[in-house]
């Protein structure tokens, strides 16, 4: 009996060993994937891999050259593609010295080709004021360029340079609207005249409104910690698949020099515009005619003023013949001190646009760059006389400054 018993347990244990080594065998030793990431032509990134499969213990070791960064492969693309469109903008303008003597000034900025007829685009601060305008190439070469449309608003001008077609290479314009806090930016132009400069980042936010020192507002501003300085203006903003996602316009520095803040206009921005600075050599942008002075309502500004809401724009005053003026709106009939600042009162309180709430005049400006146009009409909801009252408005053209 004990013999038999353990016989039995023989052939168990024998069982039980010829199953675990036959699931083993089924199984492949080892998985390398392989990826083939989608990637605009012409030079996909190609992940290297030079031995078959095999064993773990059989694995070769792989050569440094093998062992490909494909993010760091990603940039050198991104950077072999665009570079040869980003162009040297240098303007020249005549202005007056301490003594009134007329003298020449000389500035640059950066630029990128936009399509094969030779048009550019940059931004309009680096072309305002100019009476000359020299565009260098990536080749090299120097030619003349002048001003097919501007746009102060969003700090975008389109120029124009003639040139054969082959010496053009226009960038993908990628797009805006699903970008993400956290993805990779790639920054090229001339800071300090260095041409096709590359600096790397990431977006660090999106939707900035921000104040230039023309109080031209820009709204829906990319943030990005790539290195941006002066010289940078006007030239593309990349993501990692080398497509232009903005234009670089601007940088907060208490130096002047790159802190890891810079913005850009979004690039579908620049689609909605270019195209109109090309054709009509201006944009039209929406107008209500109440940004002559807006209050942003708070709980603490509704309380003092014993509002009937908490958030909204408390309207000072019209601009006279504006649609807002022509609509009914009213602005403030008195002044009233509160603690040392003294605020126009009276005024209706414009608490959302077709339907959107409003909680500052910023999401009111992004409103109407972004979903409007002149002659489109909006709904108003307004606060007057402690009572809710809708007024619809007819937009117009907002006047040249």
């Amino acid at each position: 009996m004990k013999r038999v018993r353990r016989w039995k347990w023989r052939v168990w244990w024998g069982g039980v060993l010829l199953g675990v080594l036959s699931l083993a065998c089924s199984l492949s030793p080892l998985a390398v994937p392989t990826a083939t990431p989608v990637l605009p032509s012409p030079t996909p990134v190609v992940v290297v891999v030079t031995a078959t499969p095999g064993p773990l213990e059989t694995l070769p070791t792989l050569s440094a050259e093998q062992l490909i960064d494909v993010e760091e492969q990603l940039v050198v693309n991104a950077y072999d593609r665009v570079g040869p469109a980003v162009v040297h903008i240098t303007s020249r303008a005549l202005v007056y010295s301490f003594f009134f003597e007329v003298i020449p000034q000389e500035g640059s900025g950066s630029g990128f080709v936009y399509d094969q007829a030779g048009h550019l685009i940059t931004n309009y601060h680096v072309i305002e004021g100019a009476k000359e305008l020299e565009v260098t190439l990536a080749d090299g070469s120097m030619v003349p360029a002048h001003v097919v449309g501007a746009d102060p608003y969003n700090d975008l001008a389109v120029l124009k340079i003639d040139v054969p077609p082959e010496k053009l290479h226009p960038v993908e314009l990628g797009s805006s609207a699903d970008l993400h806090v956290g993805q990779r930016t790639i920054a090229i132009g001339n800071p300090f005249g260095l041409d096709r400069t590359l600096t790397t980042g990431v977006i660090s936010s999106l939707g900035r409104v921000i104040e230039r020192e023309n109080n031209r507002p820009l709204a829906e501003a990319i943030q990005t910690d790539a290195a941006i300085n002066p010289g940078n203006s006007g030239g593309p903003l990349l993501n990692s698949l080398g497509q232009v996602i903005g234009v670089n316009t601007a940088i907060q520095s208490p130096s002047g020099g790159s802190v890891g803040i810079g913005f850009a206009v979004p690039v579908d921005t620049v689609k909605r515009v270019v195209p109109e600075l090309i054709e009509r050599g201006r944009y039209p942008h929406p107008w209500i005619g109440i940004e002559g002075q807006v209050y942003r309502i708070t709980p603490a500004l509704a309380e003092a003023l014993d509002l009937p809401v908490e958030k909204g724009l408390l309207i000072a005053r019209l601009y006279q013949g504006s649609p807002a003026h022509r609509a009914g709106l009213k602005g403030a009939d008195r002044r009233l001190t509160l603690g040392r600042q003294v605020i126009l009162v009276g005024g209706d309180i414009v608490t959302a646009i077709d339907g959107g709430p409003l909680e500052s005049s910023d999401q009111l400006t992004i409103y109407l760059e972004t979903k409007k146009r002149p002659g489109d009409d909006v709904v108003l909801n307004i606060w007057r006389d402690g009572k809710e009252m809708t007024l619809p408005l007819t937009l117009g053209e907002r006047p040249e400054e």
